[in-house]
């Protein structure tokens, strides 16, 4: 099975589950486990912050920076396909007690007259504040896109003049900087807040951080525990985290290579795929114009033992590298995908 559903389906490298394996554990709830201690600092200085708070999940990382930055009654303002928006069950909403302002957008990016448009100040008597602007880096949705640096600073800079407070959605963002050759701090370290997922490209089997101000992380880590996401001896976890900052970070590259790869042979093969698109570990086949719907299409993928997964469009599946995916998997996906795809074409 050549499985390219998502960066989440890596497994623990015997590597990493030997770091697992001879953790230094504590209880992390009462702050006196080891290995989450060395984990913290270590993503807070990646992502240019003051703290960081180990968490279980990426959406809880998420979620806990909504309701850490904006009282309820407020809304917060991202792309309309914002893994906030379509992947968190309605999270703001539930969690932080926020309305939802959507942009559609072009590859996951708005502008600052986007934002400033959007943008409503209240009144106080009916109109709710915009209290949070967010954004996805790199943005699902769109095909794994990366924001470039200058469209991030000018976001930042006009959700100042505006009195919002920021949020980086950045459960990829390592990927947005190995691709872009930014280092992460530059990219994270303007927001408010920033997170960081474990499970996708460094190839961990759990975890996130959320990141931000020591006065934010104090009030992240009440959030925390109110979520349940407070945790006993979770330095087994974080060793995880530990080995892939060590080991996991440089080799994103090798994904973005590997996406090329099947982007380009699959284009060659005749099928639909942006090349364009293609900016880091995402390849995204829009199976319309070959007469299928999706759910046909991962049928007959399934069959020849190819993992694809649907995406926010409608006809588009989505091909995700990661670390369990080597150059033979992507040759034999070359040759599989069209053929799959074809015959169905054909029928």
């Amino acid at each position: 099975m050549i499985d390219l559903r998502s960066d989440t389906k890596t497994q623990p490298s015997p590597a990493m589950r030997a770091a697992i394996a001879a953790a230094e554990v504590g209880d992390e709830q009462r702050r006196e486990d080891p290995t989450v201690n060395a984990l913290e600092p270590r993503v807070a200085e990646l992502l240019g912050q003051e703290e960081a708070v180990f968490v279980p999940t990426a959406t809880m990382a998420n979620e806990i920076a909504l309701r850490t930055l904006a009282p309820p009654g407020g809304e917060v303002i991202a792309e309309e396909n914002a893994h906030l928006f379509i992947s968190e069950l309605g999270g703001p909403a539930v969690h932080a007690g926020l309305m939802t302002r959507q942009l559609p957008c072009p590859n996951g990016r708005f502008t600052p007259d986007q934002l400033r448009a959007t943008f409503r100040r209240g009144d106080r008597t009916h109109t709710p504040p915009t209290r949070i602007v967010s954004i996805e880096n790199t943005h699902n949705a769109s095909g794994g896109r990366v924001w470039p640096l200058e469209e991030v600073d000018a976001i930042v800079a006009t959700a100042g003049e505006l009195d919002l407070r920021t949020h980086l959605d950045g459960a990829r963002v390592l990927n947005a900087a190995v691709a872009s050759g930014v280092p992460a701090e530059r990219i994270a370290g303007q927001f408010d807040t920033a997170t960081l997922c474990l499970s996708k490209g460094l190839g961990c089997p759990l975890g996130a951080l959320i990141a931000g101000s020591a006065e934010l992380m104090a009030e992240a880590r009440r959030l925390k525990h109110l979520f349940g996401g407070a945790m006993r001896q979770a330095g087994i976890v974080a060793a995880a985290g530990v080995y892939a900052l060590d080991h996991n970070v440089e080799r994103l590259a090798e994904d973005h290579a590997r996406a090329r790869r099947l982007a380009e042979g699959l284009h060659a093969a005749g099928l639909p795929i942006d090349l364009e698109q293609v900016e880091t570990n995402f390849v995204q086949v829009d199976v319309r114009p070959l007469g299928l719907s999706a759910d046909e299409a991962l049928e007959r993928l399934w069959q020849q033992d190819i993992g694809l997964s649907k995406t926010a469009h409608e006809t588009r599946l989505r091909a995700v590298t990661h670390l369990d995916i080597g150059d033979e998997d992507i040759e034999r996906a070359i040759d599989a995908i069209p053929r799959a795809l074809g015959a169905l074409a054909r029928a």
